[in-house]
C-alpha cells in the first residue's frame, strides 16, 4: 500500500477489507492478518484506527453497512415523489444486483444480527440502530403514499415496514441456507405482491 494514504484513506481501506472479511467469514472468525494482507498495511496503521477488533467490527456496522443502505435504499426512498414504486424498484434491484452475494453469503446485517446480537451488547445496540433505521425509512415511504391516498388509512405504516424488512431478511436467510437463487427469486415475488396489494383499490 502506497505510504502516501491520507489517514481517512487507509481508515476506509481498512473497513472495506474488514467489512469484506466479516461478510465472508463472520466476525468471530474474522481475521486481522487477512485484513492487513488484503491491505498491505501494518498492525500499527490498524490499531491507530481501531484500538481493539471489536471496535473495528462496531465501525463496519456503522461506516459501512449503515452507510451502503443509507445510499442505496434510505436516500432514495427519502427522495422519490413515488415512495410506493421506489420501493418495489429498490427490492428488486438490490436482488437482482446482488443475488449471487446474497445467496452465497447472506445480508450482512442479518448475519452480524444473527452471530453478535446475543453475544456483544454493545454489537447489539450498533445493530439495532441500523435495523431501526431502515424500518423508519420503510415506515416513512409508505406514510407518504398513504398521504397521497395510494394506501388506505387504516394501514398500520409501522407494523407493515417492520414485516417489510423482517421478511426480506428472512428471504435472504432461506436463500443463503438453501444455496438457491430459485428461493430467493420466489420469496422476494411474494414479497412484492403483498407491497402491491396494499395499494388502494382503484375506483
Amino acid at each position: 500500500m502506497p505510504t502516501t494514504n491520507t489517514p481517512d484513506s487507509t481508515r476506509a481501506t481498512l473497513l472495506e477489507a474488514a467489512f469484506t472479511e466479516i461478510h465472508r467469514h463472520g466476525f468471530q472468525a474474522a481475521s486481522l492478518s487477512r485484513i492487513l494482507a488484503d491491505t498491505g498495511l501494518t498492525k500499527g496503521a490498524l490499531y491507530h484506527h481501531f484500538p481493539s477488533k471489536q471496535a473495528l467490527g462496531l465501525a463496519v456496522v456503522d461506516e459501512v453497512i449503515h452507510q451502503r443502505l443509507e445510499q442505496n435504499i434510505f436516500r432514495p426512498l427519502k427522495n422519490s415523489p413515488r415512495p410506493l414504486d421506489t420501493l418495489l424498484h429498490l427490492l428488486e434491484e438490490r436482488i437482482q444486483a446482488r443475488q449471487h452475494e446474497l445467496v452465497n453469503l447472506g445480508c450482512p446485517l442479518n448475519n452480524l444480527m444473527q452471530e453478535m446480537s446475543p453475544l456483544d451488547p454493545q454489537f447489539q445496540a450498533h445493530l439495532n440502530k441500523v435495523l431501526e433505521a431502515w424500518v423508519h425509512s420503510f415506515e416513512s415511504a409508505l406514510k407518504l403514499a398513504q398521504a397521497q391516498g395510494e394506501i388506505p388509512a387504516q394501514v398500520d405504516c409501522a407494523a407493515v415496514a417492520l414485516f417489510i424488512v423482517s421478511s426480506l431478511e428472512g428471504c435472504i436467510g432461506i436463500a443463503k441456507n438453501r444455496r438457491s437463487s430459485e428461493a430467493l427469486r420466489s420469496c422476494t415475488h411474494q414479497l412484492r405482491c403483498y407491497i402491491e396489494h396494499l395499494r388502494r383499490p382503484s375506483l
